[in-house]
């Protein structure tokens, strides 16, 4: 299965050779993965990549009647749960394999998107080297996180946590997860981590990639704090209206790319994103400085996946209240450059003078028409001044 049209060829292992087969050597290592799930000896290790790890039974009473997929074992043998227990899981070390393995996943269908989807558009719009790589850029952000708003809308609607807000910071910790919130946060790490030797791989300019990594790493700091400081719940909640907004700038850099005068999206992206900022901000302070500093459990106990702690909350909130501030920073700032480009490039056409238009000159022709700059009579022959006879 090759994702690219290749038109040389590069020795194996080489530099050229991986940035341009990484995909096809990651469909390789994940077909082997597959192949291993066929047989008894590899099937317990094939398991290992492919789902979570460190499932517990938990009692119905505590957790409440959900309805969860029925997940597999580390042998492979399906999980029964009874109507007084429901599976759940937590974390631990063996959750880096899972993601490696859906690090490859996430190469493969980064490619299949660019090979078959983005390329043929971006052919026939003809652009420059600059709007390429960020076409590319916002056409495989447009997919993910339409995929993921999706995705994670899902499951804050199955969990109850949109009509219970409370549930945010109730029975913290929350160290026993649902199968589909634990494997939603493995492939979101699993993503963002994907994403920088994509960078490589991809070819991306050099000034466009500090700006990159600001982002990928903002996404993994917040996305693995959530994850491993038990806040599993607001980070889904955070995560909905973020998404949402970058989605909504995606899609309009992408109608952009297509249109240069199609900017209503840029508006109706401009409205809603100081409203996500007010929203995360506002829950952040409502389940941490509030909620959690309510509760009975307020101790350090990492065993046990106890944070709740005035340090603990303190830092979290700092975090998230600095990564929302740097990030209106930058929107107030690109909008008011925007805005003096705009403001300049109307004051230049004021300034120039309009150039008056020269009336038009009454030119009296001759009777007769023009030949080689003699006028000449209608019969063809030159008209001939005639002489006056002296009387």
């Amino acid at each position: 299965m090759a994702f690219r049209r290749r038109t040389k060829s590069y020795p194996l292992f080489s530099q050229e050779f991986v940035i341009h087969n990484h995909a096809d050597i990651g469909f390789c290592l994940v077909l082997c993965v597959l192949i291993g799930l066929m047989f008894e000896v590899t099937a317990k290790t094939a398991f290992l990549f492919i789902l979570p790890q460190y499932n517990i039974s938990v009692p119905t009473a505590v957790l409440g009647p959900r309805v969860f997929p029925s997940p597999r074992d580390a042998d492979g043998t399906f999980i029964t749960s009874t109507d007084s227990e429901t599976v759940h899981y937590h974390y631990g070390p063996k959750d880096l394999v899972t993601i490696l393995f859906y690090i490859f996943i996430t190469i493969i269908l980064h490619a299949v998107v660019q090979e078959y989807i983005l390329d043929k558009i971006s052919k026939r719009l003809h652009l420059s080297k600059v709007k390429h790589s960020k076409f590319n850029e916002s056409g495989q952000l447009v997919v993910f996180h339409f995929t993921s708003v999706i995705w994670c809308f899902y499951v804050v609607v199955t969990e109850g946590y949109l009509t219970n807000p409370r549930s945010l910071w109730e029975d913290y910790p929350h160290v026993h997860l649902p199968f589909q919130v634990k494997f939603f946060y493995l492939c979101q790490l699993a993503y963002w981590l994907h994403a920088l030797p994509e960078l490589y791989f991809q070819k991306v300019r050099k000034e466009e990639i500090p700006r990159q990594l600001q982002y990928i790493c903002l996404y993994l700091v917040h996305i693995a704090g959530a994850y491993l400081l038990n806040l599993s719940r607001l980070g889904l909640i955070l995560l909905l209206l973020q998404y949402s907004t970058e989605f909504l700038f995606h899609t309009a850099r992408l109608f952009y790319f297509a249109d240069e005068n199609n900017e209503k999206l840029f508006s109706a992206w401009a409205a809603v994103f100081g409203v996500t900022r007010l929203f995360i901000l506002t829950l952040a302070v409502l389940a941490i400085g509030f909620g959690l500093a309510r509760m009975e459990n307020q101790a350090f106990d990492p065993e046990k996946g106890n944070f709740n702690t005035l340090f603990c909350r303190l830092c979290v909130l700092l975090l998230v209240c600095a990564a929302q501030a740097w990030l209106m920073w930058r929107f107030i700032h690109s909008q008011l450059r925007h805005w003096r480009e705009y403001w300049n490039e109307q004051s230049a056409k004021r300034r120039v003078p309009a150039t008056p238009r020269l009336p038009a000159r009454l030119i009296k022709r001759e009777s007769g028409y023009h030949e080689n700059g003699v006028v000449k009579a209608e019969n063809g022959t030159s008209p001939r001044t005639k002489k006056l006879k002296s009387p």
